[in-house]
């Protein structure tokens, strides 16, 4: 039975994963860095002894190493969108932990090693999200080049950060801003579809190198508010924002503790967020995302409507 070691298991994309793979038998390790706060949510995704619980710092080596002692496998899902204090950086997250874990994975000679990275960050060269992301690829592909990277393009759920968040926000505000007018293309995967994928690449060992991970349509941003509009039943006036009153807001929100917007982040909403033709997709090894994002959002989205779980657009 292979032993699964799984960092950010606590997030979106770990509490579906840690599920599926039980599911499945295998024994899943999840670290996390406060067992008492994100514990319980886990326990309850699989079968009593296909799950454990470890708490860790990503700086405490030591103990990360002894983690690496009975692995089989490790899985990467850390990654944050914009930066915070103790350390918790870019460079830090999305480049020199996953060096780290790809020089354990060679040291104690696991049989792979997947680390989820982002769609479209090739062409983002003024954005440090990006180029933290794609530093730590070129780091990991160099110490162990076994390694499989996951591309997804924006994951949603309906405990996600992208789809409630901006359901949250159309909801109270009578405007919303489109920034670069609302036409920067999205190919949102459901985290489900990215779980699925996930799960194949281990079963069927597989070893491409760069896999860009996307649902079946493309979207504009545009286009996404208006399918969360309609979800929520309600209307609201989408203005394109200008680009310098954009930064003057962005520098403003980021320095709030949740920023809704950054700078960085405004530096990246130029580019697609699209396939690249340049690596392969989970469409090209066989597994085809279905789900559709207005289908999908329609079964969770009567909590944002007027009567909220109460609504009967729940049992619609």
């Amino acid at each position: 039975m292979k032993k699964i070691l799984i960092w950010g298991g606590t997030g979106q994309i770990g509490t579906h994963l840690v599920r599926k793979l039980t599911q499945n038998n295998y024994t899943v390790t999840v670290v996390t860095r406060n067992i008492h706060q994100k514990g319980h949510i886990i326990k309850t995704q699989g079968n009593a002894g296909y799950i454990e619980i470890k708490e860790c710092s990503i700086y405490d080596e030591p103990k990360i190493r002894k983690l690496f002692e009975s692995a089989d496998i490790c899985i990467n899902l850390i990654g944050i969108l914009f930066e915070k204090k103790n350390g918790n950086t870019f460079k830090n997250i999305h480049s020199v932990f996953p060096s780290l874990l790809a020089k354990l994975c060679k040291e104690y000679k696991l049989k792979q090693f997947i680390h989820i990275s982002a769609l479209g960050i090739n062409e983002a060269l003024d954005s440090n999200y990006a180029q933290s992301k794609l530093d730590g690829e070129q780091n990991i592909l160099k110490i162990f080049p076994r390694t499989t990277i996951l591309r997804p393009s924006i994951v949603y759920s309906s405990s996600d950060n992208f789809s409630c968040n901006l359901m949250t926000l159309l909801s109270r505000l009578p405007i919303f801003p489109l920034y670069y007018h609302g036409k920067t293309k999205f190919t949102p995967i459901h985290c489900t579809d990215l779980t699925d994928i996930i799960s194949f690449v281990i079963s069927n060992k597989v070893n491409s190198s760069v896999i860009e991970c996307i649902g079946p349509e493309v979207l504009s941003f545009k286009e996404i508010l208006i399918i969360l509009l309609n979800s929520i039943n309600k209307k609201r006036l989408l203005i394109p924002f200008p680009l310098p009153l954009a930064k003057i807001t962005a520098n403003f929100f980021q320095l709030l503790p949740n920023p809704l917007l950054t700078v960085d982040q405004l530096n990246l909403l130029k580019y697609d967020n699209v396939v690249s033709g340049k690596y392969k997709t989970n469409f090209d090894i066989g597994l085809p995302a279905k789900k559709i994002f207005s289908k999908e959002i329609k079964k969770y989205s009567y909590m944002w409507t007027e009567g909220g779980e109460y609504s009967r657009k729940k049992n619609v």
